[in-house]
């Protein structure tokens, strides 16, 4: 049994303590989440730990050539090798019932590994997403648009600008005692929630809603390109297969990144948004938000936070199945156009 506290936003000298625990305080069961979230974080724990360790040797030890798409996968595999090093320490928490045995450092340091970890990989979808719309829609412009080094560049803003935005974690974060046991807060102590709240809105508003919203925007842009007719015929009959096996590859990512968008990141943030709103809502007002309804949306979001998790199982697919020497498909198309574009773009390549 955990308890819900809120802070009150006034007080009544003329109320009894008796009374106060009944307007403005709730208690929730949730003992489910005492398997949930072991059992869940175990398993993308070992499957992503896997696939994620996969990846990274195929690029450091298999990869001769590294292109912008293989940097910013580079870049993915590392968010998400460290996101899922920090899951033991959280399926020992959880799996001991929320009694944190390690120091509050180390509480502050695994919260904030893993909502960098977290929004690092978001980000780095977004950069992938970007570079494949460019290369489709914009092909021999992204000869001279996209290199290596700009990926470096744009991959060490996107590590800067996540660093900075989750660097407030370190002080949100912290531990209490409660009921013999110690917290580990996975959002604050609760007389820092009504800025938790307004930190938590900016940055998903800057690191979810808006990176999504790019997402959808290039991919449909791609689909638009990819069903104009006689987009896979350009170029002869090599071409014209170089094209189809472009397609191919860039319909697969496509798939895959909308999955991970809409099964791992938006129920996660929508459910997180309606909980902490409902919370911050009742201590406001008790009468406005029930107790059976904050409760009710405070399971919705901790049965969608393994959803969140398993972001680093899906991710590898990307490298797998879609990432690899995109841009070589697209030189064997260009150089299949006639002689006075070919010989322009391959100077550049």
């Amino acid at each position: 049994m955990s308890i819900f506290i809120t802070k009150m936003a006034t007080w009544d000298n003329n109320v009894t303590s008796q009374t106060n625990y009944s307007n403005f305080y709730c208690r929730f069961e949730e003992r489910f989440k005492y398997i949930l979230l072991p059992v869940s974080y175990s398993l993308v724990f070992v499957i992503g730990l896997a696939l994620n360790a996969t990846a990274l040797y195929v690029m450091l030890f298999r990869t001769k050539r590294w292109k912008s798409s293989t940097i910013y996968m580079f870049n993915l595999t590392v968010c998400d090798t460290l996101y899922v090093l920090t899951l033991p320490f959280l399926i020992y928490y959880y799996a001991d019932e929320n009694d944190w045995p390690f120091s509050e450092p180390l509480c502050k340091i695994i919260r904030f590994l893993f909502y960098t970890n977290l929004y690092g990989s978001i980000m780095f979808l977004c950069c992938i997403s970007l570079h494949r719309f460019i290369g489709v829609c914009y092909p021999v412009r992204s000869l001279s648009w996209v290199s290596a080094r700009r990926a470096k560049l744009v991959s060490v803003a996107v590590w800067a600008c996540v660093l900075l935005c989750q660097a407030p974690i370190l002080y949100f974060s912290r531990t209490s005692k409660s009921e013999s046991v110690r917290i580990c807060y996975d959002t604050t102590s609760p007389d820092l929630f009504d800025d938790f709240l307004l930190y938590s809105s900016a940055v998903s508003v800057l690191m979810f809603a808006l990176p999504f919203m790019v997402v959808m925007v290039c991919y449909g842009l791609m689909v638009r390109k990819l069903l104009e007719p006689g987009w896979a015929s350009e170029g002869g009959e090599r071409g014209g297969l170089s094209a189809r096996r472009l397609k191919q590859k860039s319909v697969k990512m496509i798939i895959v990144v909308l999955a991970t968008f809409m099964i791992c990141f938006l129920p996660f943030h929508l459910t997180r948004s309606l909980y902490y709103s409902f919370r911050y809502l009742r201590q406001v007002d008790p009468s406005q938000i029930s107790c059976k309804l904050l409760e009710a949306s405070s399971v919705a979001y901790k049965v969608t936070r393994p959803l969140a998790s398993t972001n680093s199982c899906v991710d590898p697919i990307l490298y797998f199945l879609a990432g690899q020497n995109v841009r070589s498909s697209l030189t064997k198309k260009i150089r299949s156009t006639p002689p006075s574009v070919s010989q322009r773009v391959t100077t550049k390549l």
